[in-house]
């Protein structure tokens, strides 16, 4: 069905009906002559038809051609017509829609969990926001301990707090006052740093639009089968982030680019972690399934600072990633704490502000959802029905002098073969066995040179 406001013209299987100057309807139907009617001003939005083909049809009493009622049994038959394929379309169009979301959610679900990504976000510069640094480096430094390697983290950090000149202790980030963690040591990789921490760079590392000279290692490589952490820390207000105090992150571009991401299949779940003031206004306009977004206050509520470090001079971690830290610090890699671990472990008395967390987005039960899938590795694991047996060095010697390099290379193909054919005594000796093995049928090359099948040794 077409509507065009001149002339207003209304396609329906094989008719038209346009609409001229003074109400004057034109009808014609597979290629047939116009005819005019006029439409009654009394019955407002009631199309009235006429006859097509011949010059001297039907009309309605309301007509001026002074034709016959013909046209007026025309006209309902087509206005039925009309109705009809409209509402076949509409319900066809439905249908369409219903299944292509159907197929996504379905897509989603099946895909296999892979990989974890994260990316951490420090937005404010100046020496008074120091804490924002220590809060982003507190979580890169968690991440990492529970597993996350750093080609899997995008670190974002507004300032360098490390080298300034009012910092006591140089080269040095502490979150804590009594400074036995430095987290600003040789093992840190800054992704973007000082002006590189944009809006436009930041929504660029999510939707992946990047520059073509941009290297790998600042690009968020995630795929469908991927759960990324988002975390973000700065100065925010009603549905906004503040990046650099000249420039703001609105919700709604956080929810197009969180849509951009899913269209993109660049993430299977995604939890958004926000430390700042009215922090929950900042998920109002995500509508994108597989989101779930936790922040540390709500709308109207400050987000404040934990403590005052003396010896540096101002507040160096907030309180809602100081409790945030204090809950991952029990945890190792190996933890089965829940999502709702996590989220009830927040006490608005402590906070002094209410934790706030957005989960009608999120199809999994939280209870059933280890923190791990986010702030941790993904390990693959084999399962097994009985023990592994191993060797020791005993049996090893014993069979060196005996083992050809056919048979270690048929044993290096079918390993599980010698697990059940000869008692190990320790399993760390596995790790030697194979060197020895890969030492023994895979001779190095020569300086100058390659080793011929005549210079093997067998």
């Amino acid at each position: 069905m077409r509507l065009k406001e001149w002339g207003r013209s209304l396609n329906v299987g094989s008719l038209t009906l346009v609409e001229g100057g003074a109400g004057v309807l034109r009808v014609a139907a597979d290629g047939d002559g116009w005819g005019s009617v006029n439409r009654s001003s009394a019955k407002v939005g009631k199309w009235w038809g006429g006859a097509s083909g011949n010059a001297g049809g039907g009309c309605s009493r309301d007509c001026d051609c002074g034709g016959n009622n013909k046209g007026s049994r025309l006209s309902k038959k087509m206005e039925k017509r009309m109705v009809a394929s409209s509402a076949i379309w509409m319900i066809i169009l439905l249908a369409v829609l219903v299944h292509q979301n159907n197929h996504q959610l379905v897509a989603a679900d099946s895909t296999m969990h892979t990989n974890n990504w994260a990316v951490l976000v420090c937005t404010s510069r100046f020496w008074f926001n120091y804490r924002h640094m220590a809060n982003t480096l507190s979580l890169y430094r968690t991440v990492k301990r529970l597993g996350i390697p750093d080609e899997r983290i995008i670190l974002m950090l507004a300032d360098d707090m490390a080298c300034n000149s009012r910092n006591k202790y140089p080269a040095q980030v502490f979150n804590n006052e009594n400074h036995r963690l430095n987290l600003y040591g040789d093992n840190v990789e800054v992704d973007y740093r000082g002006y590189e921490v944009t809006v436009e760079n930041f929504l660029r590392v999510l939707t992946g639009r990047h520059e073509n000279a941009v290297p790998r290692s600042k690009r968020l490589l995630s795929d469908e089968g991927s759960h990324i952490l988002l975390y973000m820390t700065g100065h925010g207000g009603d549905e906004f982030l503040k990046f650099q105090d000249s420039e703001e992150l609105q919700s709604h571009d956080l929810a197009d680019a969180v849509k951009q991401m899913k269209e993109k299949r660049r993430f299977k779940e995604l939890l958004i972690m926000v430390d700042t003031c009215q922090a929950a206004t900042l998920f109002n306009q995500l509508e994108s399934p597989g989101v779930l977004a936790i922040g540390s206050s709500l709308k109207g509520e400050n987000s404040y600072s934990h403590h005052l470090d003396s010896d540096v001079g101002v507040s160096v971690v907030d309180r809602f990633t100081y409790y945030t830290l204090a809950f991952f610090e029990r945890l190792n890699i190996y933890a089965n704490a829940s999502l709702t671990s996590l989220f009830n472990s927040y006490n608005p008395n402590s906070l002094m502000s209410t934790a706030y967390y957005r989960t009608d987005l999120y199809q999994r039960s939280l209870e059933e959802v280890p923190v791990t899938n986010f702030f941790g590795s993904v390990m693959e694991t084999i399962p097994t029905k009985s023990a592994y047996k191993a060797f020791s060095n005993k049996d090893v010697i014993s069979n060196e002098g005996r083992m050809s390099h056919h048979q270690a290379s048929s044993d290096m193909e079918n390993p599980a073969k010698l697990l059940t054919d000869t008692d190990l005594d320790h399993v760390s000796d596995l790790k030697g066995i194979r060197l020895r093995w890969l030492q023994r049928t895979v001779p190095a090359s020569p300086p100058g040179g390659t080793l011929t099948a005549d210079q093997t040794d067998d």
